[in-house]
Order: structure tokens, then sequence, then C-alpha cells
């Protein structure tokens, strides 16, 4: 009978041992941007989460328009799991049907009920702005004040030191309407936008740059000065010690939220819909405000002095302007191409 036990306990440690080691080579992929962002993952999340499940994590690296592309091109064939898309490609993922349902979870009780999707196809984990980034030493050098307002980019004295991104990035669609918005236009009259960008914008851009690391580069090489970007992607280049600033507009920010969603046909649901539920603990939102400055979704999460530097809260992230996503999805394509056309030529 003894040695009947010990056979029995050796036979069940050895399934133990056997289904760790199957958990552990269970592994998902995620598709987002690369950047101060692919590094935060690589750093503080995905070592984590494999930690806390045995799920490992494959990264690819995906602007949020080559993304929607690999999703239409793998439809029914599906090899990415996990797609993280700000707000404007989310909802156009979703109306294409790329993304899958979320499964409830009692930690969503947690998340402030605008960040989640009607829809139930995805929800958003964290909150960036959009707004203006100055040199702060160029600034002084000049004796320049530090930008107020939208309309303060169109300032001759930033001629050829300008960057924008391209409009099939949300950065630069921002930039456009809140031109519009400048001029009396806004998402439903998107001409006064255009207009400034070929008269007034236009000529002091430098570049339009799609990639943040290159952003990056120009600013540290002193060729740009001012940008229309985040101040998450801001916060991670201060942080390097780069004399850089971000400015909130005195007509307000724009919210830019951050999303995943679990993919349509992922043969890894279970595991997608833990890394998302992940995304949303106490210890991952404060670590995205500390790693990225995204305000957290999670609202029983209060956030230090320290952490919730660069951070928008309280009341700038009250402020924050929420694009009209309905509108400009449906005349983004029409949009891209005009810009090309008039704008980037």
């Amino acid at each position: 009978m003894k040695q009947a036990c010990i056979k029995s306990l050796g036979l069940a440690l050895a399934l133990a041992v056997g289904s760790n080691v199957f958990a552990q080579e269970k592994t998902i992929t995620v598709s987002a941007p690369g950047g101060s962002f692919e590094q935060w993952l690589r750093k503080d999340v995905f070592p984590a989460f494999t930690a806390r499940t045995g799920v490992k994590v494959n990264y690819v690296v995906a602007s949020a328009t080559d993304l929607i592309a690999k999703l239409q091109a793998q439809k029914g064939n599906q090899q990415i799991d996990v797609a993280m898309l700000d707000d404007g490609p989310m909802y156009q993922a979703t109306d294409l049907g790329f993304c899958g349902n979320l499964a409830p979870a009692a930690i969503y009780s947690n998340v402030y009920d605008h960040m989640k999707l009607k829809s139930n196809k995805g929800i958003f984990f964290g909150v960036v702005a959009t707004g203006i980034t100055y040199n702060k030493k160029i600034f002084a050098d000049n004796k320049w004040p530090a930008p107020t307002s939208w309309a303060d980019i169109s300032d001759p004295k930033f001629r050829k030191k300008l960057v924008i991104f391209p409009l099939n990035s949300t950065y630069g669609m921002h930039a456009l309407v809140m031109a519009a918005k400048q001029k009396g236009g806004g998402e439903t009259d998107i001409e006064p936008g255009f207009k400034a960008f070929k008269d007034e914008i236009g000529p002091n851009v430098l570049a339009y740059e799609a990639a943040p690391a290159k952003v990056t580069e120009l600013f540290q090489s002193g060729q740009a000065v001012i940008a229309v970007y985040g101040n998450g992607r801001t916060k991670s280049l201060a942080d390097t010690g780069f004399p850089v600033d971000f400015v909130y507009p005195k007509e307000g920010g724009v919210a830019l939220a951050f999303g995943a969603c679990p993919v349509a046909g992922s043969k890894n649901d279970k595991e997608v819909q833990e890394f998302i539920q992940f995304l949303m603990t106490p210890d991952v939102q404060v670590s995205l405000a500390r790693g990225v400055g995204f305000s957290p979704v999670n609202k029983t999460v209060k956030l230090s002095a320290e952490d919730s530097r660069g951070v928008a809260v309280g009341e700038q992230l009250e402020k924050l302007k929420i694009m009209d996503w309905e509108t400009i999805n449906k005349n983004r394509a029409e949009w891209n191409k005009r810009w090309i056309r008039e704008v980037e030529r």
C-alpha cells in the first residue's frame, strides 16, 4: 500500500510538472506601436504577466494603420491575438469585425464607464493627451514664451521647425481637427483645417513624421523645436534628461484613449482575456502612468505626486476634448487622400 501511494504521488507530481511546462509554453501574440510604449510593455508588463500566468507574449510592432491592414490580410487565419489601438482606429477595427467580445470580469466594474466600448468588443486601458511639445532650452535661448494655444503652431518664427504626424495617425488627425476648430470649423466642417495647414501651418512643418523614434531624433538634433504630440511620449523623452516640456493648450488638449481588443478568431481566447484583464489591475495602471504617462482608467487607482508628474489628472483630464470619431471615420479615407495630395505634397 505504501509503495502504491508513493507511485501515485510520483505520478501526480509528474502530471503537475508536465502541466506547468505546458502552460509555460503557451504564447499569445500582441501587436501595438513601438518606441517607449514597446519598452514599457517588454520591461514591466509581459514579464509580470508571464510570471503570473505562465503565458509568454510575442510582440509585433505595428502602427495603427499597419495593424488594421494586418488584421484585414489575416482575416480567417489571424496570427495576432490582442490588438492594441488608440481610439479612432479601435472603433474602425470593431466596425470591421476584427475584434471579439470581452469576457465578463469583476475588474471591469472598477473601470470608468466612458472607457468601455458599448459594443463590448474591447476596452480602453489608459488615456493620454495630445497637445504641444516644445524644446525648453531653444525657447529660452531665443526668449520665446512657452506656447499656450493651438494657434501658436502657425507662428512664422517656427518655419521648418514644427513636426506634425501624418493624417493616418491620431496625432495628425487631432492637429487637423483642432486647426479647423481654431477657424470656426471642426469634425463636421473640416475645410478650415485644410486651409490653415495649406496657408499657415504647412510652411512651418519640418517633417510629417509617423515614427516616434524619429521625432525624438529630430528634437535631439535641434532641427525640431515644437510638435503636436502626446504628454506620455513627451514624458518619456523628458525622463532621459532632454529639455522638453508639454503644454495643454488653453483651448484644451485632446483625449487619446488607448485600448486593447481580443482579436476575433484567436485560438487563445482564454489567455487573451486574462491579458486584457491584467492591464486593468492597479499595479499595471500605476506602472502605465509612471512608465509612459498614461492616466489610469481604473477608478480605484490613486497616483502619488511623483507618479502623476507629466500625467493628465484632475482638471487637466476633465478638460480634454473628445473627438467625434463617428464623423471622422466616415470621412477618414477621403481626408487622407486629400491630405497627401494637398498638404504633404
